[in-house]
């Protein structure tokens, strides 16, 4: 049984029946009879059906923001600019197809040689809950794009959500099969994956679960894309902008999703000189913040999508304090029914406590200091993951002198990292392998076929 639960209310929504082995077998069935004409189809016809998508999406923006904030509590305003961001993916794909794979020359000694791009077969997607729309459009749509079908493995706590995305292709007019979701429990992950007709596989979660998933696509050689957590350091020198600095930090933490971003920034890496006058400047902002009903158009911070994440990212921030980190601000739960915490800055936080070697799935802003440009680099890196990065400084010397060594997929400076369909996306470390977005994100599911003519 797979049920939907609104976190603000702790209420049970709906239930779900799990999928039967029969209804798999018969999706397995569709998907891989699907791809043998889909792959057929040209980018023009693609591209039609997606242009429709986006339409599609973006006329039902109230309706599906209102089903994520239900069923995960991102806040109706987040919803509002989360929706359209699907239907710009497909924009994207759509207007750009033919160029991204259109058979690239080779100037050799062959009468003619040219890289084609064929697509691979089914392709499994194992999405995550956190942004329940948007992570799974930026894998389905370019695979599909490619001429691949897809089927979905959700997260089990967002069940109707996966029910609108494959409804939202069905209304595009997609023929059956090219998208398909599976209310499957994590038990029957990895039956799919050792099935000789996926070809491929998409994850985006959690380490634990990449890593299971690599071990099992590992052992059938099947290719595979991570995109994993991030403990995103956001770097700011005494030469930056310092009121614009903490505005950013503040929304690149709570990522209109009260913190539960793998692309947050998660450790706050300040010059010595200006901690405390950053720190004064973030706890302004975060104070600012309304935190509530997420169904309220005007509030900032909604609940934690579970009780357990909430009672990890507590017990996080206690375990800190316990080792010497400050309260500037928040530190607790808020009362009252749902599962919500109070947007929190801790200050003199040292490596071994667990807000700087932990990602923290939550709305905490750890503050940490440094003396030189070395030790920001040192510190920046002294991570398990690498997914993105920020770098705040009026000096492009200094900038252009650190982002080489910067152990990041993304370094951004004088910004936050976000991800944006025209880019690649994706991290290095812990945080996974292969590229999302872009056209190296397209790419990462077709046959790059060498062919030439003697």
């Amino acid at each position: 049984m797979i049920q939907s639960k609104n976190p603000t209310t702790e209420e049970v929504l709906k239930t779900f029946e799990e999928i039967s082995s029969g209804e798999l077998e018969n999706k397995l069935v569709l998907a891989a009879k699907a791809f043998e004409s889909w792959k057929k189809t040209s980018f023009k016809e693609r591209a039609l059906l997606m242009k429709k998508l986006g339409d599609y999406l973006r006329s039902h923006t109230e309706e599906l923001s209102k089903m994520q904030m239900l069923e995960m509590g991102k806040t109706m305003k987040s919803g509002g600019v989360d929706i359209p961001k699907c239907a710009d993916i497909c924009d994207y794909y759509a207007e750009n197809i033919e160029t991204i794979l259109a058979p690239e020359v080779l100037h050799t000694d062959k009468k003619e040689q040219y890289v084609e791009f064929d697509p691979l077969g089914v392709v499994l997607a194992i999405m995550p809950w956190n942004f329940p729309f948007r992570q799974v459009y930026r894998g389905a749509v370019p695979a599909i794009m490619a001429g691949n079908t897809v089927l979905l493995k959700h997260a089990s706590n967002v069940p109707e959500c996966a029910e609108a995305i494959e409804e939202s292709f069905r209304a595009a007019g997609f023929p059956e099969g090219v998208f398909q979701n599976l209310l499957l429990p994590v038990s029957g992950v990895e039956g799919i994956i050792r099935d000789p007709r996926v070809s491929a596989i998409t994850i985006t979660g959690s380490e634990k679960a990449g890593s299971a998933v690599a071990k099992v696509s590992g052992e059938e050689i099947k290719k595979v894309v991570l995109e994993l957590g991030g403990s995103d350091p956001f770097v700011v020198f005494a030469d930056a902008d310092i009121a614009k600095a903490a505005q950013v930090a503040v929304i690149a933490r709570m990522q209109g999703n009260v913190g539960q971003s793998c692309i947050s920034a998660k450790r706050f890496i300040v010059e010595e000189s200006i901690k405390d006058k950053f720190t004064a400047s973030v706890v302004e902002e975060i104070s600012k913040l309304s935190v509530g009903d997420p169904s309220d158009k005007n509030t900032d911070v909604g609940p934690l999508a579970t009780e357990k994440i909430l009672q990890e990212v507590a017990a996080q921030v206690e375990k800190s304090v316990s080792l010497g980190a400050k309260v500037a601000f928040g530190g607790k739960r808020k009362e009252g029914k749902g599962y919500f915490y109070i947007p929190t800055v801790l200050t003199d936080v040292k490596k071994g406590m667990p807000v700087f070697d932990e990602e923290v799935f939550g709305p905490v802003m750890p503050i940490i200091s440094f003396k030189t440009e070395a030790e920001a680099v040192q510190l920046a890196n002294d991570t398990r993951y690498g997914l993105g990065s920020s770098i705040f400084t009026s000096d492009m010397a200094k900038a252009k002198r650190i982002i080489p060594q910067i152990e990041a997929g993304n370094v951004c400076i004088n910004d936050m990292v976000k991800s944006d369909p025209r880019a690649p996306f994706g991290g290095i470390k812990k945080s996974g392998y292969g590229r999302e977005l872009g056209t190296y994100g397209i790419k990462e599911f077709v046959n790059i076929k060498n062919v030439w003519f003697s």
